[in-house]
């Protein structure tokens, strides 16, 4: 077949989740033609379901308050934390920051949230399609030109687009094709998870709180996370050499364990039923040398994903998403879609996430308190809730990190904060 012709279309995003969804409509919102392909159908099954408050910033520019504020999902307020006892330490509030549309946020169901983003771009005029395999991204010499996809009629198309975006999760097409994947050595774990029916809530604002709850031996830690129709996920995370390689048992008799190991969590789930087998997600922390190359760059899961501690997952893809798309646009409109500049977000994007970061290396220090930290430096508190909230781009949290070390030794980022902006640079 002949190289696709790069003006078919402005911007080609692949990956309709929160990240490929923000790109493929912010860039539309600028009048630029934008293509959006998606491998399943939607709605699908999706983990990930709690948004922290900073996602309201890009939500906004998506048009997607107003719709998410009439939803039925439950409103989050807080983040609590369990000890391995079963004690709880004080909720932080959202409130407490200073930016008033940063003091709620939502728990989503993702299949329901994921089909109102991909709704709202074809809104905004993006040209949408689902039930679409992208096979490989398609270069001239070292610039990416289209793509080759297998659409739903079983016809192979070569489609071109002056910048190809992939936000293709953890599938990460274009990484894998490259070989730009590096994982956090310092974060090997995995995640079992699955959803139930019923469960004690707590009441009034903090009903749908997110819970962080350790287990007794502090070898893993469940989250809580309400949904709703009575609705909750719960997952256990810990080393993947604790969780897959070092037991004899399925996957289901590892959650059931665990479980029996956490006191914060057995007395709220009395009574209720598990919907669904669990599920396995395995060595989930990782980055890429290379945020963008000439005619392509990476957003989302496809660019990096980070230990869901802080459920940051949604908030990473939107702030990517939309970060991406401010220099897709810039180079449009230079018609420049170097390396140089379509990577130009990236370090703005990486200072926020080793902010979250190096706050998850601490969490799993076997030394590590909230609450011991903030008695010894209460005037830090304000910066941890800032950090929960993901109110963490173009701010310093130096002193912060300072003081924390003082308590902790955090382990060097190394590869992780070290991302290459052109294929050149040292």
């Amino acid at each position: 077949m002949a190289t696709p012709n790069a003006d078919s279309y402005d911007a080609l995003v692949i990956g309709a989740g929160p990240a490929g969804a923000t790109a493929a409509t912010l860039v539309a919102q600028k009048g630029h033609k934008v293509l959006l392909l998606e491998r399943d159908t939607f709605p699908r099954f999706k983990i990930g379901e709690s948004l922290i408050p900073a996602t309201v910033h890009t939500l906004k520019r998506l048009g997607m308050v107003d719709q998410l504020q009439e939803s039925r999902f439950p409103k989050k307020h807080s983040v609590q934390f369990f000890t391995g006892d079963g004690r709880a330490s004080a909720p932080f509030y959202f409130h407490e920051t200073e930016a008033e549309d940063q003091s709620q946020t939502w728990q989503v169901l993702r299949s329901e949230m994921d089909q109102m983003m991909f709704d709202n771009a074809v809104r905004q005029g993006v040209e949408a399609h689902q039930d679409v395999a992208v096979k490989q991204v398609l270069f001239d010499g070292d610039r990416a030109v289209g793509v080759r996809a297998q659409f739903a009629d079983g016809e192979v198309r070569e489609i071109g687009a002056k910048v190809v975006v992939d936000a293709t999760g953890q599938r990460a097409l274009l990484s894998r094709q490259l070989g730009l994947r590096t994982k956090d050595p310092h974060l090997r774990q995995a995640a079992i998870f699955t959803h139930f029916k019923g469960g004690q809530r707590d009441e009034g604002i903090d009903e749908g709180a997110t819970l962080i709850l350790q287990t007794r031996d502090r070898k893993s830690w469940f989250w809580w996370i309400p949904l709703p129709d009575d609705r909750v996920s719960i997952g256990v995370v810990g080393q993947i050499e604790h969780l897959i390689y070092g037991r004899q048992g399925d996957p289901q008799q590892t959650f059931d364990e665990e479980l029996a190991l956490c006191p914060g969590l057995v007395p709220r789930l009395e009574g209720a039923r598990q919907l669904m087998p669990v599920k396995v997600l395995n060595e989930f922390s990782y980055m890429t040398r290379r945020p963008a190359g000439d005619g392509w760059v990476l957003c989302g899961d496809a660019f990096g994903f980070l230990d869901p501690m802080y459920s940051t997952g949604v908030l990473l893809a939107l702030r990517s998403g939309e970060f991406a798309a401010d220099t897709i646009c810039e180079a449009l409109a230079e018609d420049d879609p170097s390396a140089e500049r379509l990577g130009a977000f990236a370090p703005r994007f990486l200072a926020g996430m080793s902010a979250f970061r190096k706050l998850v290396y601490a969490f799993y220090h076997p030394d590590f308190s909230f609450a011991r930290f903030l008695k010894q430096y209460p005037e830090h508190r304000r910066a941890v809730v800032s950090i929960l909230v993901g109110d963490v781009f173009d701010k310093d949290f130096e002193s912060f990190y300072r003081d924390l070390t003082t308590m902790v030794d955090l382990p060097d980022e190394g590869a992780q904060a070290r991302v290459e902006l052109t294929p050149t640079a040292a």
